[in-house]
C-alpha cells in the first residue's frame, strides 16, 4: 500500500524555545535518546510503511543533518529509482533561497513533487517523535474519500510552553474535522495534531499553487485553517507515545521518559525498528566503584562516578567521585572528578571542570551550549 505514497519532510522549524540546542543545528538533527536524531523517527515510520521515495526540505543549519542522513543507506533509501532526496534552498528566478514560510518551501520543491510518480503524499515536520506505520492511515484515507487526513493523538495536561505550531481538532462522530485551532492558549479539545498530513499529490499541488499566488506563507494557518469548511478533512487517531520536541523542558522530559520501560517498548518496537546512522564504538565501561541506576548509556562511555536517571550519549566520560542525576548528556562530553550535576542538559563536546556544581529544575533544566567549558 505504501508503494503509491511518497513522503515530504520539512526540517526548517525554528522554535526559539529550544534555545542553544538549535544554535548550530536544525530541529531535525537534535540528538534524542542516546543515539538517535529527531528525524530518525519520521524517516523510519515512512520506510516501515513501504515508502521508498522521501524528500527532505532543508532551510538553515542543515550541515549536521546532511552529514547524518548521507545517502540514506541506513534507511535503505540509496536506490537507483526514487530513494532519498535532500532539497536545500537554492536560488532561481522564482526562488530567492530564503523561505518566508512553509508555502514558499513547498513551492520551491514543486519540481520534485511533480516528478514523483506516486499518487499520494504524506507531509510532516521533524520535531515530533513516535513509532508507527501509516498503513491504517492510508487505508482510512482511501475508504473515507477524504481530501485531507490529519494524524492526531489525545493530549491530557496542556503545557503552554510546548506550543509550537500546535493544531487542535474538533471532530464529528464519524471522525471528520469540523474545526481547527492553532496554538490555542486554552484548547477546547484534546485532539492534538502529530504533524502528519496525507492527501493526493494533485490536491497538494493545487493547494500550494493557490496559496502561493495569493502571497500566503504558512500551510497550517493559510491552508488548513481557512479551508476546514471547504475540504473534506478527517482525523486518524494514534494511541501510542508521542513526544513533541518544541521546548527545552519538553526535550528534557521526553528524553527522561525513555527511561520508563513502557515508553521504550512503544518508541522502539522491534516490529518496526527505528533506524539511524551507525557508528562503531566500544561498549560502555564502568570502572572501580562506579554505579549506574536507571540510566540509558550509549556505547563509548566511560563511567567512574555515579549516575542516576540519566541519558548519556556516545563517548561521555563521568569522572571519579562525580555524581549526576536527572541529566541529559550529549556526545563526547567530559565531566571531570568530584562534580555534582542535576537537571542539566550538556550539549555535544562540553567540559565540566573538577569540583563544579550545577543544578536546575525539572521544569527549567540548565542548558550548556555545544563545546562550552564550565
Amino acid at each position: 500500500m505504501g508503494n503509491d505514497v511518497f513522503g515530504l519532510i520539512y526540517t526548517g522549524e525554528s522554535s526559539m524555545q529550544l534555545r542553544d540546542l538549535t544554535y548550530s543545528r536544525s530541529v531535525a538533527a537534535v540528538p534524542f535518546a542516546g543515539r538517535y536524531r529527531c528525524i530518525d523517527f519520521i524517516m523510519s515510520n515512512l520506510v516501515n510503511t513501504g515508502i521508498s521515495n522521501v524528500g527532505i526540505i532543508a532551510q538553515k543549519n542543515y550541515h549536521s543533518l546532511m552529514d547524518h542522513l548521507g545517502s540514506g543507506k541506513e534507511w535503505e533509501l540509496h536506490r537507483k529509482r526514487d530513494g532519498l532526496f535532500i532539497l536545500p534552498p537554492f536560488v532561481t528566478r522564482d526562488n530567492t533561497g530564503i523561505y518566508r514560510g512553509t508555502i514558499d518551501a513547498y513551492h520551491s520543491v514543486m519540481g520534485y513533487i511533480r516528478r514523483s510518480s506516486q499518487k499520494y503524499i504524506i507531509i510532516s515536520g521533524s520535531h515530533t517523535v513516535f513509532n508507527t506505520t501509516f498503513h491504517d492511515m492510508i487505508a482510512q484515507h482511501i475508504r473515507t474519500g477524504a481530501d485531507i487526513t490529519l494524524m492526531y493523538n489525545e493530549v491530557g495536561i496542556h503545557h503552554p510552553d510546548d506550543q509550537f505550531n500546535e493544531l487542535r481538532f474538533n471532530l464529528a462522530e464519524d471522525g471528520r474535522v469540523t474545526g481547527i485551532q492553532l496554538n490555542p492558549n486554552q484548547p477546547a479539545t484534546p485532539h492534538s495534531s502529530c504533524d502528519v498530513v496525507m492527501m493526493e499529490k494533485t490536491t497538494f499541488e493545487y493547494l500550494i499553487e493557490d496559496a502561493y499566488s495569493r502571497g500566503d506563507t504558512d500551510f497550517l494557518r493559510d491552508v488548513l485553517l481557512r479551508k476546514v469548511g471547504e475540504l473534506k478533512m478527517y482525523g486518524w487517531r494514534y494511541d501510542g507515545y508521542v513526544g513533541c520536541i518544541s521546548s527545552l523542558p519538553g526535550y528534557f522530559n521526553h528524553n527522561i521518559n525513555v527511561l520508563r520501560s513502557e515508553v521504550r517498548r512503544d518508541l522502539f518496537n522491534p516490529e518496526h525498528p527505528i533506524y539511524t546512522k551507525v557508528k562503531d564504538e566500544v561498549p560502555a565501561r564502568y570502572k572501580g566503584d562506579s554505579r549506574a541506576c536507571n540510566c540509558l548509556v550509549a556505547d563509548g562511555c566511560m563511567i567512574e562516578g555515579e549516575v542516576e536517571n540519566c541519558v548519556l550519549f556516545r563517548g561521555v566520560h563521568i569522572g571519579k567521585g562525580t555524581k549526576i542525576s536527572n541529566c541529559v548528556v550529549l556526545q563526547a562530553c567530559d565531566i571531570q572528578e568530584d562534580c555534582e550535576l542535576s537537571y542539566v542538559i550538556l550539549d555535544k563536546g562540553c567540559t565540566v571542570r573538577q569540583g563544579r556544581r550545577l543544578a536546575g529544575y525539572d521544569s527549567f533544566p540548565i542548558i550548556i551550549r555545544k563545546g562550552s567549558t564550565v
